[in-house]
């Protein structure tokens, strides 16, 4: 009987070959390779036809097979390329064929960064959204049989971008006056982030006003104004993808300007105690939007010139100058409404020169030369009292001392007649 050889799964459920071979002869099975192989393998020899020799089985051998890999492609699990940033995007690597592969992603050409944010599990990337992960998203599958058999499959670039939430927006309005005497205020609802395009709406406590979505991140509504009378409060809203944002409730009461206006100044002082610059404000007592113009002279001071500069904010203006002899001559200010100037109110005017600033009032001079001479009196007082002190204390301790001699001869004698001692021992005495 011939033996036979047969190559075998390492369970022997599946026989991938056989071999009749002479004694001694290797047996050698070719065989078309496919990726069902993989495993471990072991050889059996047996002889034909003879049940009394049992078979023998080889040690096992561990066979891999590497299909090289190919057709790599980006997959976007929820199917759209657009999202809105706060959700988890899924991003597969689909092949055509391979085994053994790893997985590679870069986005717009660099490798993915390390981050909390991104999970990769082989062919499977999830990224929780910002904007900041937008961008050209690819990946690069690859196996390889050895050192030198390397295979790599790129796919195309998919792109993705991740949009920005709308944010809360603000609400500001500036009210201008229309044709007839009547007046209008223009609203403006605004969002620092969000991506357009963004729906913006306008809202009072009790009804809806108006809507407008734009390629913008504000949109502006008009609607009429009464002066001196509180119309009620006013709310955007804002919307892009599922989420809407509310602002804050802002008060819709616009007061004429009234009442007086003030103007004072503090001043700057030199390396010499002069005075060389001045802040001059200006604010009037009431009204939503004044406007302020300041004169010298009763020439318009605006914007910046050679020795002033005016800065106005909502609740006053303030005129910075350098004090010199351009600068002098008479100051004050008007105000009015932004939006009307029908109404001016002026505050009291005020003489500026630079010799008037650094002189000394005559109440000031009295009060410096009052405090001296009080100071001089008192330095003067004091001394005497003390040269008084003084002699006052000489006197005294020479009256103690004649005092303090004589009470000491007075003991020394009272000793001496009581010890019968002549007097002339008693040196000290």
């Amino acid at each position: 009987s011939e033996p036979l050889d047969q190559l075998a799964k390492c369970d022997r459920s599946k026989a991938l070959g056989f071999y009749s071979a002479l004694s001694g002869e290797m047996a050698n099975f070719p065989l078309y390779i496919t990726a069902s192989y993989e495993g471990y393998m072991v050889c059996v020899a047996s002889v034909q036809n003879n049940t009394v020799i049992q078979p023998t089985v080889s040690q096992r051998h561990h066979l891999r097979v590497v299909d090289p890999v190919n057709g790599a492609q980006v997959v976007v699990q929820s199917g759209s390329v657009e999202f809105y940033e706060g959700k988890p995007l899924s991003l597969r690597c689909n092949i055509a064929k391979g085994n053994h592969v790893s997985y590679q992603w870069l986005v717009d050409g660099n490798p993915l960064p390390l981050s909390p944010l991104h999970n990769q599990t082989q062919e499977q990337l999830f990224i929780y959204r910002y904007c900041i992960d937008s961008g050209e998203y690819t990946c690069v599958a690859t196996n390889q049989l050895n050192i030198t058999k390397v295979y790599s499959s790129r796919s195309t670039a998919k792109v993705i971008k991740v949009k920005e939430l709308v944010s809360e927006p603000d609400l500001l309005f500036l009210v201008l006056k229309g044709r007839g005497g009547t007046y209008f205020a223009l609203v403006t609802c605004q969002s620092l982030n969000g991506t357009p395009p963004i729906t913006f709406s306008l809202y009072t406590r009790s009804e809806f006003i108006s809507t407008e979505t734009v390629d913008e991140r504000f949109a502006t509504f008009s609607i009429p104004v009464v002066l001196d009378l509180h119309m009620g409060f006013l709310q955007c809203q804002a919307q892009n993808g599922d989420r809407v944002v509310y602002g804050q409730w802002t008060a819709m009461h616009v007061v004429p300007v009234g009442g007086a206006v003030t103007m004072h100044y503090d001043t700057d002082v030199g390396e010499n105690f002069s005075i060389v610059g001045l802040r001059f404000y200006c604010s009037v007592e009431r009204g939503t939007f004044p406007q302020y113009l300041w004169f010298l002279n009763g020439t318009v001071l605006e914007g910046r010139g050679e020795f002033y500069w005016v800065e106005n904010q909502p609740e006053q203006s303030i005129l910075l100058l350098s004090v010199g002899r351009s600068s002098a001559g008479t100051y004050h200010c008007e105000v009015s409404d932004s939006f009307d100037d029908t109404t001016v109110i002026s505050s009291e005017a005020r003489y500026i020169d630079k010799e008037v600033l650094n002189h000394l009032p005559t109440t000031v001079v009295a009060v410096v030369f009052g405090c001296f001479l009080f100071l001089v009196t008192l330095v003067t007082i004091c001394c005497f009292i003390g040269l008084l002190y003084r002699e006052c204390t000489l006197y005294l301790f020479s009256s103690l001392s004649s005092l303090s001699l004589l009470s000491l001869f007075s003991v020394c004698l009272s000793v001496s007649l009581l010890s019968h001692t002549p007097l002339s021992l008693f040196s000290v005495c």
